[in-house]
């Protein structure tokens, strides 16, 4: 397999330089108040290099390339922009070491921190930064605005749990926070790593053929995130707290841009955190990494119930992403347009929809109207209207469009394999492919070409030709994540997938309540081993003062918990919290348990229950079988 190639002449036509008629402002308003910057550019992390911001310069040291789409390219180079800044009077964050903002206040005594970004390497080198360059202070307070990771993850780099449990620092969250954090990406979550691959390309070399951005920001830091739990829910909005002398009056925002997640305002000074519900660019309704869809309307309105709550009292607007804002007049007609651009899509979605066109046909027929496609903070480098159209038809009719032919559709390999035959064999689908990739069709030919891929993987010539015409549509791509999906597949049909690794690890398995654990073993049950065999274990935690008793149920081929004790179990033990951990994390097996534990009754139903359960593995194939 050969390596990157250039843009073609019709990607090249594509790319042309050209005056985006976007607010030059932006520039002005990313560079702002810069104050100093990470000494070296390089964070180091106990899995190697945490960030290291050359990766990207190139970003600030070019011209636009052939290979980049003029608008993304300059939402990159605005993400490129990093150090720690005056944001207002006691305001200050630090941006462009991670995907997130880090955001310090000087309170009475100490920094309040709101969201410490998604991994501790590089949270330590922002308080660090912010220590050298303001005076140090301890951390009194941390913010965490929603449930994503990249907005706690970090918190083991500006405080720690004895801080907390000693009072010294309080932790404040949106009501329903832990369980979302934990939640939305346990079930799915080996799936949805792998997805994320693609998402956000951290497998892709930087440079204007690869790795450009992310949209939201450059990239993600690499470590393990960690997760200390919330002392204090929001649990309403208007909800006012002191924290540290400083006034702080909160609005609820849940299934929003997360399930659980806020915005606030600070009245004494004018200040209006948006956490990610508004950002510099059109947002994702759901990422192509998977998740649930988001409530697009909803969406609208709360940014509107912001406006009525907050904006005639605010002069400075900060968020979890990019950059701030300045001015009464510019934050209100920003937080309109961001209003307006998640209602647009909604409701001419749902329009067409009850016209009785599909999803695929409302995503080609929609364009953006001059009023948001003027604007870098309305356009989609990180969501993509494409794809939003199609979370919002999913959220009221699901991923069927209501024509049968599409209702019980066949596997991509089997229907790949009637495709080649039909096209009168492989060499003459690829002759066709290489006759539409000349004429810069480069979506027919990865559609045509998946079909021949998924029929005969080995087929070289077809495997590259994808690969071409993926790439050539990821130069092309406006949105970040589209780019780096289109990319990452080329790069995987011309050198495989990467290696295949056990995915299960502790991670945040230690946060997790006994019934979540519980809930993500049972999708590791192999039901077609269970047979028709009924057991009934009874879980006694040790460890665990609450909710230390459960009931485990296998029938019917599927394993069911409850908090209690029920029936007549066939086993009972009493085991340790960590213990549970560890069969999840695949560190004990059943039988360790048994031999660590009291336990009474037949030892075949535990380890029927826990014996054989499936493992997940990263690196499972997505572009060929």
């Amino acid at each position: 397999m050969t390596g990157t190639k250039p843009a073609t002449s019709h990607t090249k036509r594509a790319n042309a330089p050209r005056d985006l008629g976007m607010d030059d402002e932006d520039f002005d308003r990313a560079r702002r108040g810069r104050i100093g910057q990470h000494s070296t550019g390089v964070i180091e992390g106990p899995l190697g290099i945490a960030w290291d911001t050359s990766r990207h310069q190139y970003v600030l040291d070019s011209e636009q390339p052939d290979t980049v789409h003029p608008s993304l390219w300059r939402q990159a180079q605005l993400n490129a922009e990093h150090g720690l800044f005056s944001v207002a009077d006691r305001v200050w964050q630090v941006r462009g070491y991670d995907i997130s903002n880090i955001t310090f206040i000087e309170g009475e005594t100490g920094w309040i921190v709101i969201d410490p970004l998604t991994v501790e390497p590089a949270a330590r080198a922002a308080l660090d930064m912010a220590n050298e360059h303001l005076g140090e202070r301890p951390v009194v307070a941390v913010i965490y605005t929603h449930s994503h990771t990249d907005h706690f993850g970090g918190i083991l780099g500006v405080t720690s749990q004895a801080e907390v449990d000693a009072g010294r620092c309080r932790i404040i969250a949106p009501e329903g926070f832990l369980h979302e954090a934990i939640s939305e990406n346990v079930i799915a979550g080996f799936a949805m790593g792998r997805r994320a691959a693609y998402q956000f390309g951290p497998l892709l070399p930087p440079g204007p053929r690869g790795h450009v951005d992310c949209g939201l920001g450059k990239g993600l830091a690499i470590a393990a995130p960690s997760l200390i739990a919330p002392t204090e829910d929001i649990t309403f909005t208007g909800e006012e707290l002191n924290i540290d002398g400083v006034r702080v009056v909160f609005q609820l925002t849940p299934e929003a841009e997360a399930p659980a997640e806020m915005n606030f305002f600070f009245p004494d000074f004018g200040w209006l955190c948006m956490a990610e519900n508004c950002t510099h660019t059109m947002h994702n309704l759901v990422p192509i990494r998977g998740a649930l869809v988001r409530d697009s309307l909803a969406w609208s309105k709360y940014i509107d119930e912001a406006i009525s709550l907050f904006a005639d009292k605010t002069e400075v607007f900060f968020a979890s992403h990019h950059w701030p804002r300045w001015g009464n007049a510019d934050i209100t007609g920003y937080l309109r347009r961001q209003r307006d651009m998640y209602r647009w899509i909604h409701d001419q979605t749902m329009r067409l929809a009850n016209h009785g066109y599909t999803a695929l046909e409302i995503a080609e027929e929609l364009e953006l109207p001059e009023e948001f496609a003027a604007e870098g903070h309305t356009t989609g480098y990180y969501g993509h209207l494409i794809h939003n159209v199609k979370a919002v038809y999913q959220r009221y009719l699901s991923w069927y469009d209501g024509n049968p032919s599409n209702l019980w559709r066949l596997p991509p390999s089997e229907a790949g394999s009637r495709y080649v035959a039909l096209a009168g064999g492989a060499d003459a689908m690829v002759a066709a492919a290489q006759r539409s990739f000349d004429e810069g069709d480069y979506r027919w030919v990865v559609e045509l070409l998946n079909h021949l891929v998924f029929a005969q993987p080995d087929h070289e010539a077809g495997r590259e030709l994808q690969a071409d015409a993926l790439e050539q549509l990821g130069y092309q791509s406006e949105s970040a994540t589209f780019r780096n999906a289109f990319l990452t597949g080329a790069q995987e049909l011309r050198n495989g997938a990467p290696p295949r690794r056990e995915a299960m690890r502790r991670g945040f398995l230690d946060a997790m309540t006994i019934g979540q654990l519980l809930d993500t073993l049972a999708v590791r049950l192999p039901s077609d081993q269970v047979g028709a065999r009924h057991v009934v274990l009874h879980l006694e935690f040790s460890d665990r003062s609450e909710e230390s008793e459960w009931t485990v149920e296998i029938s019917n081929r599927a394993m069911s918990s409850i908090c209690g004790r029920r029936g007549t179990a066939d086993f009972s033990i009493a085991m340790t919290f960590d213990q549970l951990v560890g069969l999840a994390a695949n560190e004990l097996t059943a039988a360790d348990v048994i031999e660590e534990a009291n336990c009474v009754g037949d030892t075949t139903a535990f380890e029927f229950a826990f014996g054989d359960l499936e493992s997940f593995f990263s690196g499972f194939a997505i572009v060929e079988p």
